[in-house]
């Protein structure tokens, strides 16, 4: 009778910064192996991306070294990066992040615009458990004109897993792709990239309770959030030199004992992320609220300062940004994370001014302001209405829907509809959701790293800028 041995791998993707489960996870990863009593078994933990995200406190304060210290101290062996790493975070941050550390970071269709790979950053990983070869690649979505700003290139995953999948076959037994790209990609790679043992998905946030299986290859994914952790246990036949079967499912947290050691390096980080952020960065005389639903000194600020940041005519910004006022007093960095925790850029369009015109219209409908949005980095509640920067706006509020604006001037001057403005907006928008036009801008024009938050506290800084955001826009007749 043939001898198996068991290979488990166990994954979370997608954590997004959510501390509060990750001693949960912790003490699973932990328990999970010591309950194993099928003969000669090997165990590793992987996860497959976005376990950082900037709009938590622990995250933000620490520049990331929160999760890394998670990371280290639960027992990740490899991990892969997803699109919140590379794009929320400079390359100097990630380079301290994972400078030194004891897993590996894969990231195979990964590569540095200046050609200066990191040394942390690897194509592929190799473990040997149990007596098995098993080799991990990663891959993550490529977004080209967002990574190339901050100093990366992602190659197509197709192409790239195309190559080095048979590059790497043959020196393992086992081959696994951590692979932040979404399960329609993991699909497909699995029907047209042969080769691949398993697949470990994330980004698109799904959960696969059992594990599918496209011709020879498995796929798995293990939700969101740090709801569940997946475990895939691959059968390996030695004699025969090939996978035997596999199985899977995934396991929730929720009921789960905290490991201590992870609760008490979270809170470490939490306060020294809590001493950074209490820092100020100006003050204030009078406070400046925020209004979902109609103008706003601080909405109006959030405006003005695009409008200067990215040297636009006009400036387009739903009040749905800010989630919190500002009392006078000292304004410090925490506070602005507070009210302003979205991983969101700025950026600079062309739109024409009837383009505008049917923006301002549509921000006087409550259909409009009361959206609520969820993804595209947004983490606040709904859409709300529009701020404007270098516009003067008369409209009558009891007039039908796209007949309220009466009249619309820039910087003086009438609106012309058939001119076409430089319009500073927000980079959401332009991945297809809220208002229609602004949705469909031309020669736009992205700005990072600098988030919305580093947008205010530049404005609030300025000579004058309070005094400028007091001045009415949305004028009633």
């Amino acid at each position: 009778m043939t001898q198996l041995k068991y290979l488990h791998i166990l994954h979370t993707n997608d954590l997004h910064s959510h501390f509060e489960r990750m001693p949960k996870i912790a003490t699973l990863l932990s328990q999970l192996p010591r309950q194993g009593n099928r003969g000669e078994e090997a165990w590793i933990a992987v996860d497959v991306g976005d376990h950082m995200d900037r709009g938590r406190m622990e995250t933000e304060g620490t520049g990331g070294m929160a999760n890394r210290a998670v990371l280290e101290a639960t027992g990740y062996q490899v991990v892969t990066l997803g699109n919140n790493e590379l794009l929320t975070f400079p390359r100097e941050a990630l380079d301290r992040v994972y400078a030194d550390v004891p897993f590996s970071v894969v990231g195979t269709n990964i590569e540095a615009v200046r050609g200066d790979r990191p040394e942390w950053l690897k194509k592929w990983a190799i473990r040997e458990m149990g007596g098995i070869r098993v080799g991990f690649l990663g891959a993550t979505i490529p977004y080209p004109i967002f990574y190339e700003l901050m100093g990366w290139r992602l190659s197509d995953p197709l192409e790239v897993l195309a190559e080095w999948v048979p590059r790497i076959r043959g020196e393992v037994d086992v081959l696994v792709l951590l692979s932040h790209l979404g399960l329609p990609m993991d699909r497909r790679l699995a029907e047209e990239v042969p080769g691949i043992d398993l697949i470990l998905g994330g980004h698109t946030h799904h959960l696969l309770e059992a594990p599918e299986r496209v011709g020879n290859t498995f796929i798995a994914a293990a939700g969101k959030f740090g709801q569940h952790v997946g475990h895939v246990t691959l059968e390996w036949d030695a004699e025969r030199g090939r996978i035997a079967g596999g199985s899977g499912r995934v396991r929730p947290v929720e009921g789960i004992g905290d490991s201590e050691e992870i609760l008490r390096r979270i809170e470490h980080h939490r306060q020294e992320g809590k001493k950074f952020l209490s820092s100020p960065i100006g003050r204030l005389d009078r406070p400046l609220s925020i209004d979902w639903y109609g103008e706003s000194p601080l909405g109006n600020l959030l405006a003005d300062g695009l409008k200067e940041w990215v040297d636009a005519e006009v400036a387009l910004v739903n009040a749905g940004q800010l989630l919190g006022g500002l009392d006078s007093g000292p304004v410090t960095k925490g506070r602005l994370h507070q009210i302003c925790p979205h991983p969101i850029n700025p950026c600079k369009m062309v739109l024409t001014g009837r383009q505008i015109l049917r923006t301002l219209e549509e921000a006087l409908l409550e259909e409009f302001q009361r959206l609520e949005i969820r993804g595209f980095g947004f983490r606040g509640e709904r859409l709300g209405t529009i701020n404007v920067s270098g516009l003067q706006v008369e409209y009558h509020p009891e007039a039908k829907p796209y007949q309220k604006i009466r009249s619309v001037r820039v910087g003086g001057q009438q609106l012309v509809e058939d001119r076409k403005y430089r319009v500073a907006s927000v980079d959401m928008f332009t991945f297809g959701v809220g208002y229609f036009e602004l949705q469909n801008g031309e020669d736009i024009r992205y700005y990072l790293p600098e988030f919305l938050r580093d947008v205010l506290a530049w404005r609030l800084q300025r000579p004058g800028s309070v005094r400028d955001c007091l001045v009415p826009r949305w004028i009633r007749v």
